[in-house]
């Protein structure tokens, strides 16, 4: 897919090298020259304009890309400013970032394909992963539901998978959708690494183990549950 990224800050520069690696064409544009600098060699073509400015955000390729990402975090007014012009110019698909609750209502007003809240998402994680432990990883499903994978407590070592199961079900609301273990892999230099293998937690022998991860889905209070007893 081809991507164009405005505002090459610190989240939109990483979402732009992570979205290169992954094999996808992205074009990046900022008004800061350092930060064109930091990524004209990392992926396919970077501009030095003001997208708030509507004779510069048309120099842009905005019809030959599948989606527009707006990236600005630090300048509420550009990034507002950059959607409209967005929206005025009939660009089809767009994602913008909002760094908090007045920024959000405001884009949600102009009906774009997604608004995205990387430091909330961060936050929700960091607060998960500090009752459960790390490495902890959340999607919000809505808000209320969320998908969460985390490394299974030392309190379920031992414990069958079938009553664990059953426990976090009865209990929780809580649906497991797989279970990982870490199993140790040699590479090409004969060097052994643990790598995650997903495991059948519906056979009956199966017991928890140290380093198990977990993939459950549920409501978020039902979690904050579980996070509140392992903690207990």
């Amino acid at each position: 897919m081809r991507f164009l990224i405005i505002g090459l800050g610190i989240y939109g520069e990483n979402l732009a090298r992570d979205l290169t690696e992954m094999g996808h064409e992205v074009i990046g544009a900022d008004c800061k020259a350092s930060q064109v600098e930091a990524l004209k060699d990392a992926i396919r073509t970077v501009y030095l304009i003001d997208a708030s400015e509507e004779s510069q955000l048309s120099v842009l390729p905005l019809r030959n890309v599948d989606l527009v990402i707006v990236a600005i975090g630090e300048n509420f007014g550009a990034s507002i400013k950059t959607v409209a012009l967005l929206k005025k110019a009939g660009v089809k698909h767009i994602y913008a970032r909002a760094t908090d609750t007045l920024h959000y209502a405001i884009l949600k007003g102009f009906d774009i394909d997604r608004i995205v809240t990387p430091e909330q998402r961060a936050a929700v994680d960091l607060a998960h992963e500090l009752e459960l432990g790390p490495p902890v990883t959340t999607l919000k499903i809505d808000d209320a539901h969320v998908v969460i994978s985390f490394t299974v407590p030392g309190l379920f070592y031992g414990m069958k998978y079938a009553d664990l199961l059953r426990h976090l079900s009865d209990t929780y609301s809580l649906q497991v959708i797989a279970g990982a273990r870490p199993t140790e892999h040699r590479n090409l230099l004969g060097i052994t690494h643990p790598e995650l293998e997903v495991f059948d937690i519906a056979d009956a022998s199966a017991r928890v183990q140290e380093g198990d991860r977990l993939t459950v889905y549920g409501m978020r209070d039902k979690i904050r549950q579980l996070c509140q007893k392992v903690e207990s």
